[in-house]
């Protein structure tokens, strides 16, 4: 029988997509094992590549759209509908408006980017029809809240002098009332599902701003304001709607346009696996392999909280099956990883290197990893062999 290899990685931020990935690792895996049966599955978890992702498992459609980016330039997006569904059903990617990518690294002050194009994307998605709309969340650039989103659509957030609001969400201290009187009405007409990582927290000592603010480049004194503006944006969300979305799971996420879609559009949360797992078929190529190989750009203490490769284990074992992760780095906590069902990690890089040489030899590198790990367990499978001969 041949051996059967499931390759279900995320995308290397700033990269490799996760469809790039898969590739990668399949190169590797067939230098070391020719004879393997390959099957890929690349993964999205809300962030870059949720849309291609739903699009290509269900043959749907990608429609291009020019929106304003997070630091105020126009960027170009795109809506996709899935195929062969009942209703229109359009998939929008937050990050595909308002993602750390979009953000240059010199201009990275999440006090300052919007999320004003994702709205931009919604109003796309309903021009076009959408009866339903699929947002995935992850990958973000920004930490306004959902604001810029909600101003796109209609909504108004003013300060004590009735004057709108600047964009980014350090504005948002400044807020003194949120007037929902003029919100696009065909939000009323429509469902919106978004995924987001249900352990994002909007508020506190694990929320937005304290967790994920410096990775965007905000300082500690940032930070502090950036988790003081959420503060008084949860306030005034309850006043004018009545939802509590300072306590809401999931409504942190991407910089807490979670705590929007759910206190201002209307819109659901949800696990974002919940959705994901409702068009790739990754459960069903599990069970028939021998091993699972997984990958992402970073692996650390975070990775257990809603990432791909941690889903993936958890997936993986259920049904007993050996995984193995790859990363582009290993940071602080990995091994509690090794806790939610992955077996055994790997850094990608063999010697130390600048991070634009990381990202422009990274294929190179992730297939040579796949390639090296696959080596190491053929090297076990055959030592297992002789001892269990010599028994």
């Amino acid at each position: 029988m041949p051996f059967r290899v499931v390759v279900a990685p995320s995308g290397f931020k700033e990269s490799l997509s996760a469809e790039q990935a898969a590739d990668c690792i399949e190169k590797g895996v067939l230098r070391a094992f020719p004879g393997s049966v390959v099957t890929k599955v690349p993964m999205a978890d809300g962030g870059e590549g949720f849309t291609r992702a739903l699009v290509n498992a269900t043959d749907g459609t990608i429609h291009p759209v020019t929106v304003t980016g997070p630091v105020g330039h126009p960027v170009q997006a795109f809506v996709g509908f899935l195929g062969g569904t009942s209703e229109p059903t359009a998939v929008i990617e937050m990050a595909a408006a308002a993602g750390l990518s979009l953000v240059p690294r010199g201009r990275r002050n999440p006090c300052l980017t919007t999320s004003y194009g994702v709205g931009e994307l919604v109003r796309a998605a309903l021009d076009r029809g959408a009866k339903r709309i699929l947002l995935g969340c992850g990958d973000s650039g920004i930490n306004d809240g959902g604001a810029g989103m909600a101003h796109a659509l209609g909504i108004r957030l003013l300060d004590s002098d009735g004057n709108e609001l600047d964009r980014g969400g350090a504005a948002l201290t400044q807020l003194n009332r949120i007037d929902i009187k003029n919100r696009d009405p065909r939000l009323a007409r429509v469902r919106i599902d978004a995924a987001v990582n249900w352990h994002n927290q909007l508020l506190g000592e694990r929320g937005v701003a304290r967790v994920f603010g410096p990775q965007k480049g905000a300082t500690p004194e940032q930070v502090e304001r950036l988790a003081a503006a959420m503060e008084t944006y949860a306030a005034h969300i309850q006043n004018a709607t009545g939802v509590d979305v300072g306590s809401a799971p999931g409504a942190g996420a991407s910089g807490g346009l979670g705590a929007a879609v759910l206190g201002l559009l209307c819109g659901a949360l949800h696990p974002r696996y919940e959705i994901v797992m409702q068009y790739l078929e990754v459960d069903d190529y599990i069970h028939g392999a021998d091993l699972v190989i997984t990958a992402e750009g970073s692996l650390d203490g975070q990775t257990p909280f809603g990432k791909v490769p941690a889903e993936i284990a958890r997936r993986a074992k259920a049904a007993g099956v050996p995984v193995v992760a790859l990363a582009g780095t290993i940071g602080k906590g990995v091994r509690l990883n090794l806790d939610c069902g992955i077996d055994a990690f790997a850094s990608i890089l063999t010697r130390p290197c600048s991070l634009e040489d990381a990202i422009s030899s990274a294929p190179k590198l992730l297939s040579r990893a796949a390639e090296d790990m696959m080596r190491m367990i053929m090297i076990g499978a055959t030592l297992r062999l002789s001892f269990s001969t010599a028994r």
